[in-house]
């Protein structure tokens, strides 16, 4: 049985998720990922100025007037939303949890999926791969989305993307649209990256709160690595430490970047203290200016 706040919260989310899209995201959406090419859809009359190449031979004998084959896009898209929810995901500072803001965006893009009538899958993983939600379409499959993205409670705390990618290619034979969601503080994935890259067009949407790239000067801190119960206490009134924490986590920032670059594939920047719609409409109308 869920809890009452829960429902609240999935019906906070799918109303704010939902009017995003009715108001922005659904056209941003749909011209930023493309289908997967043309299919035929039927012959018409040659008018002047259609494309001569087009003219179909064998109707143009039959029917002693030249006609034209028609062609349309093969719209449908299958997105595959791909959520961490190791314990570094249960972290915020500023307005809300990486979880969270996680489930919003995942909200959004499930909702954005099927408004142009798309499947939309979910994996949730942390150390290994803790659920699936096969690809459908349809507003029952969005709520169950957004219901499992944000009451799911995981079995572990650690991080593997790289399991996460091989499930990805072992359940979705074909190219999908994935969307990668996480704050990215493992090691050794760019293979799987590699790999599943090949096969699908991916987008990595990283999420990082402010506190994870600059400390405050609070005093003696005590921090503890949620991942791997490791804790330590930190002299955050000593300058020099706050600025190697900083040089440290930019650095490792910088490193991601260059994989995603390399790699070719969509990095997506979400900080927890801007709105994580201006950043992603920003995306989507960069994406579209450049498959143009």
């Amino acid at each position: 049985m869920i809890p009452k706040e829960f429902l609240k919260q999935i019906r906070r989310i799918q109303i704010v998720t939902s009017k995003m899209v009715t108001d922005v995201f659904s056209g941003q959406y749909h011209s930023a990922f493309k289908g997967k090419g043309i299919e035929f859809s039927e012959v018409r009359e040659y008018v002047v100025g259609d494309d001569i190449r087009s003219i179909d031979w064998n109707v143009t004998a039959r029917m002693y007037n030249p006609y034209v084959k028609k062609f349309v896009e093969e719209r449908e898209l299958t997105v595959m939303l791909l959520l961490d929810t190791s314990n570094s995901f249960y972290f915020g500072t500023v307005n809300n949890l990486k979880r969270n803001i996680g489930t919003e965006i995942c909200s959004l893009l499930a909702f954005s999926a099927i408004k142009n009538n798309d499947k939309v899958g979910l994996i949730i993983f942390s150390k290994e791969v803790e659920k699936f939600l096969p690809p459908k379409k349809g507003l029952i499959n969005v709520l169950r989305i957004i219901r499992e993205s944000l009451y799911f409670t995981p079995r572990y705390k650690g991080t593997n993307i790289s399991n996460a990618l091989e499930y990805l290619n072992k359940v979705c034979r074909r190219k999908t649209v994935t969307f990668i969601i996480s704050d990215f503080y493992d090691e050794n994935f760019e293979r799987a990256l590699a790999i599943s890259n090949r096969r699908h067009d991916l987008v990595a949407i990283t999420i990082t709160d402010p506190r994870e790239l600059f400390l405050l000067n609070m005093g003696l801190v005590h921090l503890e690595d949620r991942e791997s119960n490791s804790s330590f206490i930190l002299d955050t009134s000593d300058r020099y430490i706050r600025e190697n924490f900083s040089k440290n986590a930019l650095e490792i920032m910088d490193k991601r970047k260059k994989i995603f670059s390399r790699l070719g594939i969509d990095n997506v920047d979400i900080r927890c203290d801007v709105p994580y719609n201006r950043t992603l409409f920003k995306f989507f109308r960069a994406r579209e200016k450049r498959l143009r």
